[in-house]
């Protein structure tokens, strides 16, 4: 079974649901939280505006020399719906809003407009319309210079590439930038704003207490999925390949410290017999899977989804544009695709916040895996960044929001009410994240699992 996972939302104390029912606890479960799946409901603009503001994301959106600015949709209400709901199934009681911007408070990163927090992603103007372009892998300068039909020696100087690639932009459509990033597999595409998508929510909240979690996802989104797991009790084994170490590891250590201690660390060979044979058996183990490949990456390995869910296992696959899709993408070029942008004093897009689409793409997902499957037993949860970008946008703080200054500092105004700016604040890291292949006897042999 493959549940198409756009978004969701739940409830906690501090909030109710629609229909003005009780909030729910663990052993109450929300009001609804049985149906199988439910619209993004309207949610009010004023409570959306305070998430916003107490997100500390509006000072991540906009120039570095002009005011932060409020980005559009409830993206910090989303968030701070989903770890509602992981609350109630037993993990860390963590404010959604505030996850949005915590990678930018550990790096000390700030908005820089057209360029994004990380520094890998740039927007650019196309003949009709605007791009998101990311160059975060070793190997993106030469796609996209085969792209653009340049010669990369001729254009690596450092500015030269990207001048080149704004000059190509500015000559050919988004229709034609899309057909050429999936057929290179690069990262980025047209800027084409969706809000209409609608969202299951998380089932009743589970416990997952003991269970095994098997993560082969990287970056953001599937280690944060696996992290939340972590947080409500779950074993967690992170599995790499001799070869496609996680980049996170090459990134901001404390971030990666985040996100990854307490996590065993497990490297197999899929390409060496006795190595395949382990991770199989790992994965038979698994209660849940994590992973945010292309599905002919794991087939690749004889690893199927659909038969680990037939058997139980819940099976979270995260994608940029769906399994039947070959694009691929990260946080800030997917939300940027999907819309999720600021507007600056001249009416032109900026960044907003933080690859936003990662850390919601992970809450969700955690959402889902923390939850009970409507029909028993295992199932494959596609969960989709550009659809979960897409739910975001289909909310609003209203017409008249806008960040205003006040003193030293800022306000989300909504024309009826003011709340003040957070800055971006860091969670510290549990302990350190382990070196990569470090506990691959260790787990192995604890289930029984003959060791390479």
């Amino acid at each position: 079974m493959v549940l198409r996972a756009s978004g969701s939302t739940a409830r906690s104390s501090r909030r109710r649901p629609p229909d003005g029912s009780p909030a729910a606890s663990r052993d109450q479960p929300p009001a609804g939280a049985r149906e199988s799946a439910r619209s993004w409901p309207d949610a009010n603009a004023s409570l959306i505006a305070e998430d916003w503001a107490r997100s500390g994301v509006p000072l991540l959106t906009g120039h570095s020399d002009g005011p932060p600015l409020l980005p559009p949709g409830g993206a910090a209400t989303f968030a701070s719906l989903l770890t509602d709901h992981i609350t109630a199934a037993g993990g860390a009681g963590l404010d959604g809003a505030r996850l949005l911007a915590e990678r930018a408070a550990l790096s000390g990163r700030r908005r820089q407009g057209r360029l994004s927090v990380g520094r890998s992603c740039r927007l650019m103007p196309t003949r009709a319309g605007w791009a998101a372009v990311s160059d975060a892998r070793p190997d993106d300068p030469r796609l996209w210079s085969a792209l653009i039909g340049r010669d990369l020696d001729a254009e690596a100087l450092p500015g030269r590439l990207a001048d080149r690639l704004a000059d190509w932009l500015a000559t050919h459509d988004g229709g034609e930038l899309d057909e050429r990033v999936e057929l290179l597999g690069l990262a980025g595409g047209s800027v084409r704003p969706r809000a209409d998508r609608t969202c299951p929510w998380p089932g009743i909240p589970r416990d997952v207490t003991g269970l095994l979690v098997v993560d082969f996802s990287a970056l953001w989104a599937g280690p944060l999925c696996a992290h939340l797991l972590g947080t409500a009790g779950a074993r967690v084994v992170k599995v790499e390949t001799p070869t496609r170490p996680d980049g996170a590891r090459f990134g901001e250590p404390v971030f990666y410290d985040l996100l990854h201690a307490g996590h065993a660390s497990v490297v197999l060979d899929p390409t060496d017999a006795r190595g395949r044979a382990a991770l199989h058996e790992l994965v038979g183990r698994a209660d849940v899977v994590v992973e945010a490949s292309r599905p002919r990456a794991l087939a690749g390995f004889g690893l199927d989804a659909e038969a680990e869910a037939a058997r139980g296992c819940t099976w979270i696959s995260i994608t940029a544009y769906g399994r039947a899709s070959h694009r691929v993408g990260f946080g800030d070029d997917v939300a940027a695709a999907r819309g999720l942008l600021g507007t600056d004093v001249n009416g032109l897009p900026v960044f907003a916040g933080d690859a936003l689409a990662d850390p919601l793409t992970g809450l969700l997902a955690a959402a889902l895996a923390l939850s009970e499957q409507p029909e028993g037993g295992g199932a494959v949860l596609e969960v989709v960044m550009a659809d979960v970008v897409s739910a975001c946008l289909s909310v609003s703080a209203g017409p008249d929001a806008r960040v205003v200054g006040h003193g030293d500092g800022w306000l989300v105004d909504t024309g009826g009410a003011s709340y003040p700016v957070a800055a971006p604040h860091p969670r510290l890291p549990a302990g350190t994240a382990a070196a990569s292949g470090a506990d691959t006897a260790a787990v192995l042999r604890s289930l029984g699992i003959r060791v390479p």
